[in-house]
């Protein structure tokens, strides 16, 4: 009998423990997995962070080593998946080669959003996804004195924080009134406004792009009032689309992202997707949901490995986040969409701990805990549970 084959498209956190899982799951057939870069599969997390900041080698982002793959043969492939023919069961390669598979698994991550102005292509400027990014973020910043980053959401300061480290002068430009915005409360943003400022960042608020100019390399990004902010370096943040170009091109049913079910299969029954590629209808909340978390993408690879092995499991994990800036480890249990209550435990406006709990009809729904991991293990648990709680005890959590 004939061994099946998985083919595996990505190489990411997702793409490696969907691979590692079948193994466990019991899959005693060919597994390949497709990346386009000829480095070890990576952790992406850090790059804005330790690898910017030159305090860690891409051989120790390594998700697994050599051996590892070796061991549980796990083939790894430097290829670009050109198209999928879900008819006759084949990718086609960029090679021109055809590549057969039995199982198809979809963990193509997602690219930075480009900046749509004029000059956003001088050299000088920089997006951060991969290791060769930061790498030539890193070469540009040796001789840089003035970097700029436009973005002010986790990945723009991470990189604030690191280029900080790095001994340049930094602006963050953000779109909309405060950064963070879209993604926490006002507490929490004038939080990091604050820890942010007092490294040394230069915040604008409000501050809408209109250009960036140069004569053959960035020099200044223009702003829509007019003013002209000096850059030797510009690194852009503003978020990321997914990767379903080839989704979409086979026939199978995107939006913002490729669909999936609880079970992490795609529309077609011999294709499953996990990672930041994907969407899934999310009962907690009620909505289609696309999480670009790697817990969240590890619990999916997990599930579509089960599913591919005939293993009945359903994505149900609580997602979470997390981001490193200075000396602050910031911790996010849940989604806090819609919620209508903030209850804050530790005073933001002083300290450089505490925890913002949101709360929707006086159920714990989502927390941002700041240096306080007893509160990011409390809040996990506690909004499993659904049920309405105590406000007091909220306030008390971290010193439990």
């Amino acid at each position: 009998m004939t061994l099946q084959r998985v083919v595996i498209v990505g190489a990411s956190h997702a793409g490696i423990q969907l691979a590692a899982s079948l193994r466990q799951e019991g899959w005693t057939g060919e597994i390949i997995v497709i990346g386009d870069e000829s480095a070890l599969p990576y952790q992406r997390p850090p790059l804005s962070k330790a690898y910017l900041a030159v305090k860690s080698t891409l051989d120790e982002l390594a998700i697994r080593s050599a051996e590892f793959y070796t061991k549980q043969g796990i083939q790894l492939l430097d290829a670009t998946v050109e198209a999928i023919d879900r008819s006759a069961g084949h990718l086609l390669l960029s090679t021109g080669d055809a590549l057969p598979y039995d199982k198809l698994a979809l963990c193509t991550g997602a690219r930075p959003r480009r900046l749509p102005t004029p000059g956003a292509d001088l050299p000088g400027v920089h997006y951060l996804r991969t290791a060769a990014d930061v790498d030539l973020i890193r070469e540009a910043a040796v001789a840089a004195r003035r970097a700029v980053i436009v973005g002010g959401g986790y990945i723009g300061l991470e990189t604030a924080s690191s280029l900080r480290a790095l001994g340049l002068e930094v602006t963050v430009l953000e779109a909309t009134n405060r950064v963070l915005e879209r993604v926490t409360a006002p507490e929490v943003s004038a939080f990091f406004d604050r820890i942010h400022r007092s490294e040394g960042v230069d915040i604008r608020t409000s501050a809408l792009v209109e250009a960036l100019s140069g004569d053959g390399q960035v020099r200044e990004v223009v702003l829509a009032g007019g003013e002209s902010i000096p850059a030797d370096l510009v690194i852009v943040g503003i978020g990321v689309e997914p990767n379903t170009e080839l989704d979409a091109a086979a026939g199978l049913v995107v939006d913002d992202g490729v669909l999936i079910d609880s079970h992490a299969r795609t529309s077609d029954p011999d294709i499953v997707a996990a990672g930041d590629c994907t969407c899934q209808e999310m009962a907690r909340y009620g909505r289609r949901i696309r999480l670009e978390s790697v817990p969240s993408a590890g619990e999916q690879a997990k599930v579509a490995a089960a599913t591919v092995c005939g293993k009945p499991k359903e994505i149900a994990a609580l997602p979470w986040f997390w981001s490193d800036q200075y000396d602050l480890k910031l911790q996010i249990a849940g989604l806090n969409t819609g919620y209508d209550e903030v209850v804050l435990s530790g005073d933001p406006a002083r300290d450089r701990d505490f925890t913002c709990f949101y709360l929707r009809a006086g159920v714990l729904i989502a927390a941002d805990c700041i240096n306080r991991p007893r509160d990011f293990m409390f809040s996990k648990r506690t909004i499993t549970q659904q049920l309405p709680i105590d406000r007091a005890e909220l306030v008390l959590a971290g010193s439990a």
